[in-house]
């Protein structure tokens, strides 16, 4: 018998601070309890927000920037993005992003190839563990992009 394909909808995700003076939310949008080897993520960076220097020793981290703009660190190297920039870190790199504007959040689709390694259930589960946020309605607006139709019978 087949698995059936996992439908989310943004309403039913929510974001979490991985600490709760952190200035990025993050709301899972699949990973290792999915039995995915792979956690993808929105990402929200407050005006002015960074995330701590980090690392995933075993990990690819892919960014997707869907609105805003900031720059990206990565070791020694500096980069800025902004919407439709896709960010790749290696395996190991220190890095973090920030967001460079002092006005508008920052949005991406965040990718963790071969989330998991040395932390039982991934960076995934960091993010779960985290302090419940919310979404408001400049993040709707975002994230859930224009208006569909409703499909045709």
């Amino acid at each position: 018998m087949s698995t059936p394909p996992i439908l989310r909808r943004l309403d039913q995700v929510t974001p979490q601070l991985i600490s709760p003076t952190d200035t990025v939310r993050l709301a899972l949008l699949a990973g290792p309890a999915d039995n995915s080897p792979t956690s993808v993520f929105y990402e929200v960076w407050e005006p002015g927000g960074a995330q701590p220097d980090n690392s995933h020793p075993e990990s690819t981290e892919i960014f997707v920037v869907l609105a805003g703009h900031g720059t990206a660190h990565s070791d020694e190297h500096s980069v800025p993005i902004g919407p439709g920039d896709v960010l790749v870190l290696p395996p190991g790199s220190l890095h973090r992003i920030e967001n460079t504007s002092a006005t508008e959040r920052m949005y991406t689709v965040t990718i963790m190839a071969e989330d998991g390694g040395a932390m039982p259930g991934g960076f995934a589960s960091l993010v779960t563990a985290g302090t419940d946020s919310a979404w408001d309605d400049a993040d709707r607006a975002v994230l859930s992009g224009p208006a569909r139709p409703a499909p045709r019978p």
